[in-house]
């Protein structure tokens, strides 16, 4: 029987597995908040263009569309457990793929890792998510997210001056060297010497999440079916197939605009920052200043919910101040507005961890379908950072990103809205007569 532990967040099982999947949730952060600075590294060591070197978050979440479906076939067939092993086997292959390739600078294989990670990180997700979500009190679910959120964002804030450290170094100077080399024999020998580097760290980086792998299969994970989400306490909802079926899109869609608006925040500030005339040196650590934004806004979330705010009120209220600072970037200029972009990771922070448990909450017994269908919402992080680094050139950095940013948390108030009411709506004792 497992030991009951009704104050806790952690709910029946306790602390241990919060703690093995906050350290997958590390990894996961580790690897995919790299993607910010290794967009100025591609441009570089690749001698891109900027609609190029955005190919890098594209690759990387296109691959969020392709496989969640399989991935929950593949759940389904090896468990829990067996499903974790085999996305930290395919993670790790494709951080091998990446780095090889980046070494010798071939860009299209090393797209095609980047698009392999993802493919390990979609099998991750389909999994980790709802189980912190089921593993405990719906009511506490946003706080045991924020807290994979905190391990998820430490490794993020990690990542991109661990890479700045150790193979971009002197960034600045070594573009420079490109644009003075006299020859394309010279200017390649430096890129190749610059795009070496990051073959050691990454091969590295690989064989960690293998060991991981091999640890993960020896450990000890309670069992939760994530087939049925639905509380037998519940109130019954006494609304349609259709209602349920436009709320779970409209859900879906949010996570979608949600996660393109996170990773514009995150990924596209060194650009952003760029436009403003602020040196490569600096911008290439302006993703952990978004996610350094985003860990504060996670400890304020831990807090405040459900104590203070309800998921739904505190949801609401995030997209308020994302709205509010995406207003303030355009208003101001320089560092100023680099700031209010990289504040916009601290309204971030609770929208996710809100916004899943929501969506599952809502759906009965489809809580295997509605995962999948939020793991693929995650291409937005494959989208919208496109349509913002397409359109940037004509309507300018700071436009860009407004405008697409603010409809974005203006959805996620709308839904927020209709939940709120629909919740309110099913609170409500039915009164039924029988014949």
């Amino acid at each position: 029987m497992p030991r009951l532990y009704p104050q806790s967040p952690a709910g029946q099982y306790g602390w241990r597995p919060i703690v093995i999947i906050a350290c997958l949730f590390f990894i996961i952060g580790f690897v995919t908040w790299l993607n910010g600075p290794l967009i100025t590294f591609v441009q570089v060591a690749f001698n891109l263009s900027t609609v190029s070197a955005f190919l890098v978050p594209m690759c990387f979440y296109l691959s969020y569309l392709f496989f969640p479906l399989p991935a929950t076939l593949l759940t389904r067939l090896t468990g829990l457990k067996g499903g974790l092993v085999v996305a930290l086997v395919v993670l790790s292959a494709g951080v091998a793929i990446f780095g090889e390739c980046v070494s010798i600078r071939v860009y299209p294989g090393a797209l095609s890792g980047l698009f392999v990670m993802g493919a390990g990180l979609s099998l991750l997700q389909i999994t980790i998510n709802p189980y912190v979500t089921l593993l405990g009190p719906t009511e506490k679910a946003a706080q045991r997210i924020a807290i994979m959120g905190v391990a998820n964002k430490i490794a993020g804030i990690a990542a991109p001056v661990v890479l700045a450290l150790l193979v971009m170094r002197n960034l600045g100077d070594i573009a420079g060297q490109v644009r003075a080399a006299p020859d394309m024999a010279a200017r390649n020998h430096i890129l190749d010497q610059f795009a070496h580097a990051v073959q050691i760290p990454y091969f590295v980086m690989a064989a960690v999440l293998l060991a991981l792998a091999i640890g993960l299969a020896r450990s000890s994970l309670p069992h939760i079916d994530i087939a049925g989400s639905s509380r037998p306490d519940a109130p019954v909802a006494r609304t349609s197939r259709l209602s349920r079926s436009f709320r779970l899109g409209f859900g879906v869609l949010c996570m979608f605009v949600y996660v393109g608006t996170e990773v514009m925040a995150g990924d596209a500030i060194g650009v952003y920052g760029s436009s403003l005339g602020i040196p490569l040196d600096q911008t290439k650590f302006f993703t952990s200043l978004t996610l350094t934004a985003m860990m504060g806004g996670y400890v304020l979330g831990m807090l405040l919910v459900p104590r203070v705010f309800s998921q739904e009120r505190y949801l609401g209220l995030s997209a308020v101040a994302g709205v509010m600072l995406c207003v303030l970037s355009w208003l101001t200029h320089g560092y100023a507005s680099v700031l209010c972009v990289a504040l916009c990771g601290f309204a971030n922070a609770m929208i996710l961890p809100s916004l899943f448990p929501i969506v599952i909450s809502d759906v009965e017994d489809r809580g295997a379908q509605a995962t999948a269908l939020l793991v693929m919402a995650f291409s937005g992080g494959s989208v919208i950072p496109q349509v913002f680094v397409q359109i940037a050139p004509f309507t300018g950095v700071q436009a860009a990103f407004v405008g697409l940013a603010v409809p974005s948390y203006l959805l996620i108030i709308f839904y927020n809205i209709l939940m709120q009411r629909h919740n309110r709506a099913r609170a409500v004792p039915v009164m039924m007569v029988e014949s």
